[in-house]
């Protein structure tokens, strides 16, 4: 980030150039300096390289992580198991991947090839090349840089073009284990045999459906008067549903988050906490966390023993994962947003003051990217913490599940204490 060549105004600090790369390898999207002003087109490169070796690298690793759960690898072949339960029993782990690499290439082409279609009547045949791949790549990999100062603010009323941006952004936060399955599914279906899709995969497609809908409806309602007033009906239900797209966790952005409402601000900090699905270059706890934990709640309201979706049932020791990994992740939050508490909101503190950088920390533990313009203006202190929250979100979660996929140990010594109950509630 600070090689001759790759800016065009001074040197970035030691701070904000770790604060660029961690944002751009751990695909969050938050900048300090205007990636579009500031970076040459080398520089930006460089910047794309880091967006695209941080997504592939991502979704290889927590590939192999799903795959690894609960079950010992074989040689030749991993299957996705949960203690014995199959999840996803006809995909080859072994050459998944390189599916991963090819799938990537193929869907950012195809993007690419879109995007500069939509884009060569305002930039001409040569000028719509740079942004085309730029905007691709970033957005298959949830990472949210932009080569334009206002991110696509500026492309409100190119429908279409959002379109082809939010198919890049869903398509990157399914996982390529779900799109995989439906790759199979497909060409059982051609073939007119049967197939059951998993109930990994029924979770990831009805939950990311449920959360892109209901978003859809929340955000168009919350902003048709504010940041989506002025427009014509078609622009502003596209935006209000590239509204509920973004915070999940591409970091794009089509209205000012400066200006939107409490409920959308609110709703937003809930869809990136959410996040994406395992297994994709979305940060988050992941849609599968998310269902299971509702689902486990409702199965206790109805006085269930078990939890169970689709005629199967959830394994109880998937059920403490998805408890363990909510409450390591609001409890990194929490520790962020007291931090920020006490570093960056001014001494009056002001409540407007702190939702900003509530907001703040959220995006950059869930790696989504999106800010109420609080970034630039973090002190050096305040951008290690963010540079920590982002590695956090990304690494860290990872390592914490992979550590959890292992094996439980055996009880040492052959025994445990005794049973004593607590009262919660």
């Amino acid at each position: 980030m600070v090689l001759p060549g790759l800016y065009t105004g001074p040197s970035l600090t030691w701070v904000d150039a770790l604060f660029t790369a961690t944002s751009a390898v751990c695909v969050t999207g938050l900048i300090v300096v205007d990636t579009a002003t500031y970076f040459t087109t080398w520089g930006q490169a460089y910047v794309l390289l880091l967006i695209q070796l941080g997504g592939l690298g991502i979704v290889s690793f927590t590939s192999v992580i799903i795959a690894a759960l609960g079950h010992r690898l074989s040689l030749r072949q991993e299957i996705l198991t949960s203690r014995g339960a199959n999840m996803v029993d006809e995909i080859d782990y072994h050459a998944l991947t390189w599916a991963v690499v090819r799938f990537t290439f193929g869907a950012e082409l195809v993007g690419a090839v879109l995007l500069y279609v939509f884009w060569v009547p305002e930039f001409g045949w040569t000028g719509a090349v740079w942004p085309s791949i730029f905007h691709t790549v970033s957005a298959f990999c949830n990472a949210g840089f932009s080569t334009f100062t206002t991110s696509l603010m500026g492309f409100q009323t190119n429908l279409p073009l959002l379109g082809v941006v939010m198919m890049l952004i869903v398509l990157g936060g399914l996982g390529f284990l779900t799109l995989e399955e439906l790759n199979l599914w497909r060409h059982r279906r051609q073939k007119k045999g049967r197939f059951r899709l998993s109930v990994h995969s029924q979770i990831v497609l009805g939950t990311t459906a449920v959360l892109i809908v209901g978003g859809w409806v929340a955000f168009t309602a919350f902003e048709w008067h504010n940041t989506l007033a002025g427009m014509s009906l078609s622009e502003r239900l596209v935006n209000g549903l590239f509204a509920s797209i973004t915070p999940r966790t591409a970091g794009f952005n089509t209205i000012d988050y400066a200006e939107t409402t409490s409920g959308t601000n609110f709703l937003t900090i809930i869809f990136m906490v959410i996040g994406g699905s395992p297994g994709s270059t979305a940060g988050g706890i992941k849609t599968t966390t998310f269902a299971l934990l509702g689902l486990l709640a409702w199965s206790r309201l109805q006085g269930r023993p078990t939890t169970s979706i689709s005629a199967r049932t959830i394994p109880e020791a998937t059920l403490q994962k998805s408890t363990s990994l909510l409450v390591v992740a609001l409890g990194i939050i929490t520790v962020g947003i007291f931090l920020f508490s006490v570093l960056e909101v001014p001494g009056n503190g002001a409540n407007a003051a702190f939702l900003t950088y509530m907001f703040e920390v959220v995006s950059a533990f869930n790696t989504v990217g999106l800010s109420m313009g609080a970034t630039g203006e973090l002190s050096d202190p305040g951008r290690l913490i963010t540079v920590v929250l982002m590695f956090i979100g990304r690494v860290g979660t990872l390592t914490f599940v992979a550590a959890m996929a292992r094996s439980p140990k055996h009880i040492k010594g052959g025994f445990r204490y005794a049973y004593e109950d607590v009262s919660i509630g």
